[in-house]
Formats: structure tokens, C-alpha cells, sequence
């Protein structure tokens, strides 16, 4: 068996990120934790329905390369583009209505996906990283 196990994402503000990501989707602390070496902390977020997201910060953080604004501009270059999220896909609107008020930045509004039968959606998050809200029936 091969599963996704979560998603890490280096971030300048921690606590604030941790915040949002509880606010915005529901995520809560797992464990947070400390590397030992150059300050590097993090926490381990979970959803109650099993998703996972690694947060990591540290005091010398630099800003990353900013792969644009939109996925479209993203999909531009090479890598890490975006990560996604499952919601019921009658609960799409909700959702990014609910992100955005936590802080985040809308990007695409729901709308259907080139994937016959989903809408999706996506919004950055407070420090810029693209999230993709993916509605799918129950």
C-alpha cells in the first residue's frame, strides 16, 4: 500500500499559520516539536478526518520563490505547485467562504473542474502557498 502521508510547508510565522489552517479547514495541533538544530520548530497538524500538514519555521527563514499567484502561473515552472484538499462538493462554497474570511487570499472561485462531475476552487493561504479546494460528491 502507498498513501499520502501529509504535506510539508516552510513558513515564516508559525503560530499564525497554525491558526489559520485551524480556522480556515479545521486542523488541529498533533504534536508540535523542535528539530535541535538552527531553531527549527514545527508542528504536525491533523484534520479529524485523517489529513495531515507539516508546518516548519525557523529564525533564519528566507523567502522562497514566489511560482505565481495563480495556479495558472504556477504551472510554469517546475515543482511544488499546490496541495489539495477534498471537501463534499456541496460544501465547496462554504468552505472557501470560510478560508477566506480566516485569511486567505481567493484565487479561483468555485467553479466546475476539468475533471468530468468536481468543482474546485483555489485560495493562498496568509503566507502566499496555493491551496486547492476540490469538491467531490459524498
Amino acid at each position: 500500500m502507498i498513501a499520502l502521508d501529509h504535506a510539508g510547508l516552510t513558513v515564516e510565522d508559525l503560530d499564525g499559520a497554525s491558526e489559520f489552517y485551524a480556522r480556515a479547514f479545521g486542523f488541529s495541533a498533533e504534536f508540535p516539536f523542535e528539530l535541535g538544530v538552527d531553531g527549527i520548530r514545527g508542528v504536525m497538524l491533523r484534520h479529524p478526518e485523517g489529513a495531515r500538514l507539516e508546518l516548519f519555521s525557523r529564525p533564519d527563514v528566507r523567502g522562497g520563490e514566489q511560482r505565481g499567484a495563480t495556479p495558472i502561473e504556477t504551472i510554469g515552472f517546475r515543482g511544488y505547485g499546490h496541495f489539495a484538499l477534498t471537501v463534499e462538493a456541496q460544501g465547496l462554497e462554504d468552505v472557501f467562504a470560510r478560508a477566506v474570511e480566516a485569511g486567505a487570499a481567493e484565487r479561483v472561485s468555485p467553479r466546475p473542474s476539468p475533471e468530468p462531475g468536481i468543482r474546485f476552487a483555489f485560495v493562498a493561504d496568509p503566507e502566499g502557498n496555493l491551496i486547492e479546494l476540490v469538491g467531490r460528491p459524498a
